[in-house]
């Protein structure tokens, strides 16, 4: 007898955001993973969700838009089912500008976020001085401040969602036989998987390192400077990373370079300097070629699909990502913009 209709393997944001949409629209689901809830990448300690310039428009950047605005009711939706707090937190972000070039650029996406940000969001020009203690350095004393980005607690928020998908009737397990249609979200093995069966290169996987600091200032905006996140948390944390690595001999190991990150950390903000380090963590994000998530039926298996590829905007295009796999699955609706289809890569 047949208990699931969707059998999802991987319980990463992507496979988790698949389950949960697809059993909020009544299918019957069961989750694989050998390795437990959020034991790659999704397992990480950043979580910037950080929207891409509202300038140069096109698709991606509309589904990601679209996503980031769902995101406050999905996060509180999963924490009052669960009873978790999964940490989301729109608090918008801070990018120093450097010159006059990064200026007009900002002038430019305060007028680009008027058009495409549907005037629930801003991209502001403001005073460093204005900022307090938490401003960026910025050698013209100019911040860009956007209200569209915000934060989620990566680890918490994957094991909110899980606990949702609990309390929903969803079933997980470490092993087992497939039921009803298949959803692959298993990350980098799932892309190397592709790779094999194709023969050609379907994507590679990214190392990442981070460090989590014991530093109190949980309504904080997040800080993008020096190529690093800053991303005060809600429980008396920095999380600051990530190192982006394409060669690596350990991925799970922390090393030098994350040394190096810190320092460049304790440069845009110098009192993170004396916080202590609670944690450090490293991780091999999946990157699909193009640097696009990678979503729709499987190329060669029938009554199969994929959801992978979320690299470093996993988390800020899940809700809507689940919502557009949900709709393939089910309603036979392909909703998945062009360029991150399967076949935009075949």
């Amino acid at each position: 007898m047949t208990t699931a209709d969707v059998t999802v393997r991987g319980a990463g944001i992507f496979g988790l955001s698949v389950a949960w949409a697809c059993l909020r629209r009544g299918a019957r689901v069961k989750v694989i993973d050998p390795n437990g809830v959020a034991a790659g990448a999704s397992g990480g300690i950043v979580g910037a969700l950080a929207p891409h310039t509202p300038d140069n428009w096109y698709d991606k950047k509309e589904f990601q838009r679209d996503s980031l605005l769902m995101a406050e009711s999905y996060w509180a939706d999963v924490a009052q089912v669960s009873g978790h707090d999964p940490g989301y937190g729109r608090v918008g972000r801070l990018q120093p500008i450097m010159n006059e070039r990064g200026l007009k650029l900002a002038h430019d996406r305060v007028e680009g976020a008027k058009t495409h940000w549907l005037g629930q969001a801003e991209w502001q020009v403001v005073k460093a001085s204005d900022l307090g203690h938490w401003a960026p350095y910025s050698p013209m004393g100019l911040i860009a401040r956007d209200t569209l980005s915000a934060r989620i607690h990566p680890r918490r928020a994957t094991h909110a969602l899980a606990a949702a998908i609990q309390e929903k009737g969803g079933v997980f397990s470490t092993e087992g036989e497939p039921e009803g249609v298949e959803v692959w979200a298993t990350g980098l093995a799932g892309l190397e998987q592709l790779t094999h069966e194709l023969g050609k290169e379907i994507g590679v996987g990214t190392k990442g390192q981070a460090a989590l600091l014991a530093y109190n200032n949980p309504t904080a905006p997040q800080i993008y400077a020096s190529d690093v996140y800053i991303v005060p948390h809600n429980d008396g944390t920095v999380a600051v990373g990530s190192t982006n690595e394409k060669t690596y001999d350990r991925p799970t190991e922390t090393d030098e370079k994350l040394d190096e990150l810190l320092e460049r950390v304790f440069g845009v903000l110098p009192q993170l300097k004396t916080a202590k380090i609670l944690s450090r963590w490293a991780g091999v994000r999946p990157r699909a070629i193009g640097r696009r998530p990678l979503l729709g039926a499987h190329p060669t298996r029938e009554k199969t699909y994929i959801a992978n590829g979320g690299f470093k905007i996993g988390f800020g295009v899940a809700p809507k990502m689940g919502d557009a796999m949900a709709d393939l699955i089910l309603d036979g609706q392909n909703t998945i913009p062009t360029d991150f289809r399967v076949e935009s890569i075949l």
